[in-house]
């Protein structure tokens, strides 16, 4: 399967039969979400720089509900969690998505706001690809991404909802989260998609890769 990160939190998962879904598509964050198209769209909630379906050519299904999915044969879970530390008082709910492709689970857990709890981890802990934010301010930051890691222990773990030179939201850069890692097992690509299968996971270490965007790879 192939992950492309389209920037923020929005990335674009295609199994090896083609069936693509667009997570989290965002409006104006400094720079433009490109149109694309999808199978299914995922929105963990329902603020500008995650639910932007403008950008999404077709009328494809929308999932934004926790709950059970079907996308042509890919299995796609909802779980519910929260926007803030405060059970939503603050900014309202999140759905985490679980993603079956290829025989892999990619787990996207949108902007969630809070510590890891036990129930999250018995809903996700088969995740063998996280998806997690780590600019803080509007979701977790560094520090409870890290957490969230060494709970779940996924095999590959891909950063989201940093800052970059583009980004004009006042969030951190991932270099601090990146930093709670052996160096060893950080890769930084020059490309925007990541290709994975089974023969990809190694059950005995947690890879971390940072995709970078190929307009931002020309900036920083």
């Amino acid at each position: 399967m192939k992950i492309q990160w389209l920037g923020h939190s929005c990335f674009k998962l295609v199994e090896s039969t083609g069936t693509t879904i667009v997570t989290d598509p965002y409006g104006d964050v400094g720079y433009q979400m490109p149109l694309t198209r999808a199978d299914a769209v995922t929105i963990s909630h329902d603020h500008y720089d995650h639910n932007n379906l403008k950008a999404i050519e077709g009328n494809p299904p929308v999932f934004t509900q926790p709950g059970l999915y079907d996308v042509k044969g890919v299995r796609v879970t909802g779980v519910s969690s929260f926007h803030d530390d405060r059970k939503g008082a603050q900014r309202g709910k999140n759905t985490i998505f679980m993603f079956h492709m290829d025989g892999l689970d990619i787990c996207h857990l949108g902007d969630v706001g809070h510590e890891i709890t036990p129930a999250l981890v018995e809903s996700l802990m088969s995740c063998n690809v996280l998806l997690i934010p780590v600019g803080g301010t509007y979701t977790i930051d560094a520090e409870l991404a890290k957490e969230y890691v060494d709970a779940l222990m996924p095999e590959i773990v891909i950063p989201m909802h940093y800052k970059t030179k583009s980004l004009t939201l006042d969030i951190d850069r991932a270099e601090d989260f990146l930093r709670k890692f052996d160096e060893n097992d950080v890769e930084i690509s020059e490309s925007d998609t990541v290709e994975l299968d089974r023969e990809d996971i190694d059950e005995q270490s947690t890879r971390v890769i940072l995709l970078r965007r190929a307009k931002d790879r020309k900036k920083e």
